[in-house]
């Protein structure tokens, strides 16, 4: 560990984590994550395990840019719309431009909650962002799996109005769930505490476009959690029957431009937008 890495880990044990939750042997989805995006927030065992990836899929740092400039897109979008508050679930390390910035670059007061169950990404989400603005913005260390948790947590009742159309982002985090955990009913329990007008983005890993590479790759990530790369049609299928927006369920680089260039599947993913019709559960 150089000097940087004790530095931020002396920030966080200055900020109350307990040492116990610091693992810094060992990699992690976000950090790994945030190397790919050129960020400063990963460790020797992070970046070890990134390089091995992109070995097998050059294209994963791409994709990755690719997938948070989409999410930049889906808020803008959305908030140009009117909706003006977001729940980010599984928000990763805090990367400028953020959710909230560009948000509130359209609607000033407009409200995020950020979720995510790693420890260090909930730190410094908290020092970087809801210390800055803890009216419209809330960090909540909760997990996917336990949807009740987090809608009942008392920050997003804090920053949410549940009476409210909201952005709900799952944004690269569903093929981290396991098909034996059940994605689908996750989403519906999710969303169905949302009135009509709410929104789901949802943008996930695929093999459809490099079947062996992507496979290769998917062996390493389960050194750091369970990657579930998924078909078109069973990506579709977690929008739990929500009308998909155009232009659909389309390669990540081609939303909301079907224009693009076809090379744009090179980037593995899929991204789309669904909008709730009715109250309650689809």
């Amino acid at each position: 560990m150089d000097t940087a890495d004790f530095d931020r880990l002396a920030e966080l044990l200055d900020g109350g984590l307990p040492v116990s939750e610091i693992h810094t042997d060992r990699p992690s989805p976000a950090r790994i994550y945030d190397y790919w995006l050129g960020g400063k927030n990963n460790y020797p065992v992070d970046r070890e395990v990134a390089e091995t990836i992109m070995a097998l899929a050059p294209t994963t740092p791409a994709s990755i840019r690719e997938n948070r400039d989409f999410l930049l897109r889906a808020v803008r979008q959305l908030a140009e719309q009117g909706i003006d508050q977001f729940l980010d679930i599984g928000c990763g390390l805090p990367f400028a431009p953020n959710v909230h910035e560009v948000a509130q670059s359209v609607i000033p007061d407009a409200r995020v909650a950020y979720v995510d169950s790693d420890p260090i990404v909930l730190r410094h989400a908290h020092a970087l962002m809801e210390r800055s603005d803890p009216q419209h913005i809330a960090v909540i260390r909760a997990d996917l799996r336990q949807p009740e948790a987090i809608l009942r947590h008392p920050d997003a009742l804090r920053v949410l109005d549940f009476d409210k159309p909201v952005g709900i982002l799952l944004v690269a985090v569903l093929h981290f769930i396991a098909a034996s955990e059940e994605p689908e009913r996750l989403v519906s329990e999710l969303t169905v505490e949302f009135p009509a007008g709410s929104h789901l983005v949802i943008s996930h890993g695929t093999a459809d476009f490099n079947n062996e590479g992507v496979l290769e790759a998917t062996d390493h990530y389960h050194s750091t959690s369970s990657y579930n790369p998924r078909t078109g049609a069973s990506i579709e299928a977690l929008f739990t029957g929500m009308p998909l927006i155009t232009p659909g369920l389309v390669p990540i680089a081609q939303w909301p431009d079907v224009s693009v260039p076809a090379h744009a599947e090179q980037f593995g993913m899929y991204a789309g937008i669904a909008r709730k019709e009715a109250p309650g559960r689809q």
